[in-house]
């Protein structure tokens, strides 16, 4: 028996254990590469209920430049299905970048995932985009909060974020909250935006609604909504916060109509642009139904004109 000790066989773990970080980072990408092939856009399926938007915008024209001078330089992520299809998690733009750029196959890399596992990744890497509308936002947000909740609080260290905060333990309200940055009160308005009809939901993503009188009009009933839709629409008004807040109180008291509703929208609001507008309540009786609104506005100038004297408008 040697004296000797062989260590050459120790030597190798220890090396690994003491990789830089950049050696380690180069370890990783090779296995990921590994996992990296070119797969036909048609056989690519999107994710079910993608909240995120694919626009034709100016961003989307950059990529597709891009692509077809450098071809497509961050991988689109995965995961297998049946019948030799995919389902996309991670890439959407890139693959009706590629497809306006003319090609028929994007590199992919694939993974294997659980449902909510990649519903959590879906909603992660589609946070890093320049600019979410709040509609994407409100039903990604439920989503990640709906898969956290079936996860039962349970999330793995991979799903913490780039904060690695302990979140074992908490509601899955906080936990999404630990990991987005926002408040979890304000997740909460996010995906109360999700009850709002498609049509008023628009209407904040167009900054016409505004958020936080979106979210009080939220709590309305299907039927209270279409009246708000209808009075908006007929009106050209939008409520503000402390309209909203009025709107919500009726409804949960059961005193709220359409009727209602709108003289609660036609309510004076602040000045702010320097035009007044008048219900139509207030004047329809003194002119024909099909007086026209030129004549209407005339009528009215000439009538303040004289309440008040053509001198009140040299001041």
């Amino acid at each position: 028996m040697s004296g000797k000790l062989d260590l050459t066989g120790a030597c190798k773990p220890l090396a690994d254990i003491f990789a830089s970080a950049s050696e380690r980072e180069e370890q990783r990408k090779a296995a990921v590469a590994k996992r990296i092939i070119d797969i036909e856009i048609d056989r690519i399926d999107d994710f079910p209920d993608h909240p995120f938007h694919v626009r034709d915008d100016d961003d989307m024209m950059q990529l597709v430049e891009s692509i077809r001078e450098h071809g497509v330089l961050t991988p689109a992520t995965v995961t297998r299905k049946a019948s030799e299809h995919y389902e996309m998690i991670s890439g959407h733009r890139r693959k009706h970048a590629c497809q306006l750029a003319g090609l028929t196959v994007i590199p992919c890399e694939i993974v294997e995932l659980s449902h909510d596992d990649a519903v959590l990744r879906m909603v992660e890497s589609n946070f890093q985009r320049s600019e979410i509308l709040p509609s994407e936002k409100a039903f990604a947000y439920k989503m990640r909060l709906d898969a956290l909740k079936r996860k039962a609080g349970r999330v793995s260290e991979k799903e913490l974020g780039s904060n690695g905060a302990q979140l074992t333990g908490q509601r899955s309200s906080e936990q999404l909250a630990s990991q987005s940055g926002e408040s979890a009160a304000q997740i909460k308005r996010y995906v109360r935006l999700t009850f709002l009809l498609p049509e008023l939901l628009k209407m904040v993503d167009t900054r016409q609604l505004g958020f936080r009188p979106a979210v009080e009009l939220s709590y309305l009933t299907a039927d209270e909504q279409a009246w708000l839709l209808d009075s908006i629409r007929s009106e050209k008004v939008y409520p503000t916060m402390a309209q909203a807040g009025k709107i919500r109180r009726f409804s949960a008291s059961g005193n709220l109509n359409s009727d209602v509703l709108l003289s609660i929208l036609m309510e004076s609001k602040p000045q702010t642009t320097g035009s007044y507008k008048l219900p139509r309540a207030k004047f329809a009786h003194y002119f024909k139904e099909d007086a026209k609104p030129e004549e209407i506005e005339d009528t009215i100038e000439k009538a303040l004109k004289l309440y008040f004297g053509v001198e009140a408008y040299k001041h």
